[in-house]
């Protein structure tokens, strides 16, 4: 009977995996709202019915796609940078990192944590709140290791280097030109370089 159980707990986890993935690429192209069982479904080869299983509720799966692509941008963006000093050097290192997952289109419709960030800016419930927790996620990290990095007002900087590379991901999206991803990595890059002025001698 356990093997049963834990035969149907790991097939469960496969379909889980499998499914939630597919649903934050789906939400690259065309939303989390945009995400359905059918579509799933579909894409997956799991049936509608073996998918309600899983997870129970449209809802749900939304929740699930969040943190499947916190996972994914974690693998490929934060880890490669992880082993770098705290600071400056790792902050070069994260931008380097998401430029590399921009150019190899890990997600299919460009940035996940910009695409969400739009659709769900001015919402409630569990799905925003999954949102905002992924953005509030990369904002902290950044603005850690810019003040490790003695730069003036961390927090600011963390809101310019997001601005600027949200607005590079969006721009490559809208044109298909790589040299807008260059561009925002150049430019974030400069907010890195910022330090700390020395205070004045009276």
């Amino acid at each position: 009977m356990t093997k049963t159980v834990d035969g149907r707990r790991a097939r469960g986890d496969v379909t889980r995996a499998l499914v939630a993935r597919e649903a934050a690429m789906t939400a690259t192209v065309s939303g989390l709202d945009s995400i359905t069982v059918g579509g799933l479904a579909a894409a997956t080869g799991v049936s509608k019915s073996g998918i309600l299983t899983v997870f129970g509720s449209r809802e749900n799966i939304q929740v699930a796609a969040v943190a499947a692509a916190r996972r994914i941008f974690r693998d490929a963006v934060v880890a490669p940078a992880w082993g770098a000093m705290p600071g400056g050097d790792r902050l070069v290192a994260l931008l380097d990192a998401w430029l590399t997952y921009q150019r190899e289109e890990v997600f299919t419709g460009g940035c996940f944590i910009t695409a969400t960030s739009v659709e769900y800016g001015h919402r409630d419930g569990p799905v925003a709140e999954s949102v905002r927790r992924l953005k509030r996620e990369w904002l902290d990290l950044l603005a850690a290791d810019l003040a490790a990095a003695g730069h003036p007002d961390p927090q600011d900087g963390a809101f310019r280097i997001d601005a600027l590379l949200a607005g590079a991901s969006t721009m490559r999206q809208l044109f298909g030109d790589d040299a807008e991803l260059d561009r925002g990595h150049r430019l974030a890059a400069e907010v890195v370089a910022e330090r700390r002025r020395p205070r004045r001698k009276h």
